[in-house]
């Protein structure tokens, strides 16, 4: 089998975790078989792109002539049984669903956000969730607020976008939802039970976890509003210091200097800084718990199925898929600072308990030979003669 794997890559400065989720599944795939053809753009490129293909970029969302050129050629040499589309934007455009089709080849898409409706992808917008542009059919709020990029320009070009690739998101073969409730939301849109597929990600088996339970919390993600940091830190300020263990900060982002700023304040707090994937791990085995604080209706957060992976239960909010994740591996609370500080000397207290739980919730449900094997059936269902 071959499977063309699509994705607009974020900026390198960026830590993504579709980034990461794409390669992984990338690795997988070849590991069971498949020739995989990857069709791959990067953020990082554009300010190498020549003057004529930057006085282009403005329409690349909508169209990416370049793109589907390239791709066509792809298409004609390989014939592929399959498209997988992860991320489009800015540089592959939702055309290439198009391009696919016009060459005989189904379409996968995965959904890793809200982008269908929602011009950034995430439901939130000036610090609380945000679906004023849920059920129109042009994106007139976003415009407004400036949600793409902090520019009107910007998020005129992505309103008009997803105004223009309606059709093109409703011919897509097979949506893959990672949890039931982004099925709720393609529902929500107009795609067919027959389109959808739940399936979540998986990430690589890191071995069963350290016999030793861990101490304290640990906070890895980028450190941006949504992902709730500022919610963690207050809750956590309402304890005395110390009197919950220790809490480790990993990531980097805006609000970097919040967390230097408490990290300075407690002796309980820990500013790792930055880290990559290995990094964070050894991070989290030293660690009892991992918090997923998010104030956005989180997806499929990377980060708990890591916690998981390693035997790490984890407390989380009960937006999005989080709650799905976490099952009875952890808790889910509401996104409230009252609600953190109540949750927390009761969860790090029974963290110790759930560790083998959360690491029979990975094998069961995130291990790679349980996605992959799901996602090799929905690729062979749509396998045309």
């Amino acid at each position: 089998m071959k499977v063309v794997v699509a994705h607009n890559r974020y900026r390198s400065e960026l830590p993504s975790g579709e980034n990461i989720i794409v390669d992984l599944e990338m690795a997988q795939l070849e590991q069971a078989g498949v020739t995989v053809l990857p069709f791959l753009r990067s953020s990082d490129d554009i300010p190498s792109l020549s003057a004529a293909q930057k006085a282009l970029l403005p329409i690349s969302p909508i169209w990416a002539p370049a793109a589907q050129k390239d791709l066509a050629r792809l298409l004609r040499e390989q014939r592929p049984d399959v498209l997988h589309l992860h991320n489009p934007y800015p540089l592959l455009s939702p055309w290439v669903v198009r391009t696919a089709h016009a060459h005989g080849v189904p379409v996968v898409q995965t959904v890793h956000n809200y982008r269908q409706v929602c011009a950034p992808g995430l439901y939130f917008r000036d610090g609380h969730a945000c679906h004023e542009c849920r059920g129109k059919a042009f994106a007139l709020p976003a415009i407004k607020h400036k949600c793409y990029r902090g520019s009107t320009a910007q998020s005129a070009i992505m309103a008009t976008t997803l105004a223009v690739h309606r059709s093109t998101w409703r011919s897509v073969d097979r949506y893959i939802a990672l949890t039931e409730a982004i099925a709720g939301h393609l529902r929500d849109y107009g795609i067919t039970d027959r389109q959808i597929t739940v399936k979540p990600n998986a990430v690589e088996d890191p071995g069963p976890p350290p016999i030793t339970a861990g101490d304290g919390l640990l906070f890895a993600a980028r450190l941006s509003p949504e992902k709730g940091l500022g919610l963690l830190l207050d809750a956590w300020r309402r304890h005395p210091d110390g009197s919950l263990g220790r809490l480790r900060i990993a990531g980097d982002g805006e609000l970097r200097g919040l967390a230097e700023q408490v990290a300075a304040e407690r002796a309980d707090v820990e500013y790792l800084g930055p880290m990559d994937r290995m990094g964070v791990r050894a991070a989290l085995r030293t660690s009892a718990m991992v918090a997923v604080p998010s104030t956005w209706h989180d997806v499929l957060p990377t980060a708990i199925i890591e916690a998981l992976a390693n035997g790490r239960p984890v407390l989380g909010s009960n937006l999005g898929g989080i709650p799905y994740l976490i099952d009875n591996a952890g808790f889910a609370v509401p996104p409230t600072v009252d609600d953190w500080a109540a949750a927390l000397p009761d969860a790090l207290k029974a963290a110790p308990t759930l560790t083998d739980v959360a690491r029979r919730r990975y094998l069961d449900t995130f291990h790679p030979d349980v996605v992959t094997s799901q996602l090799l059936a929905v690729y062979e269902s749509l396998r045309r003669p």
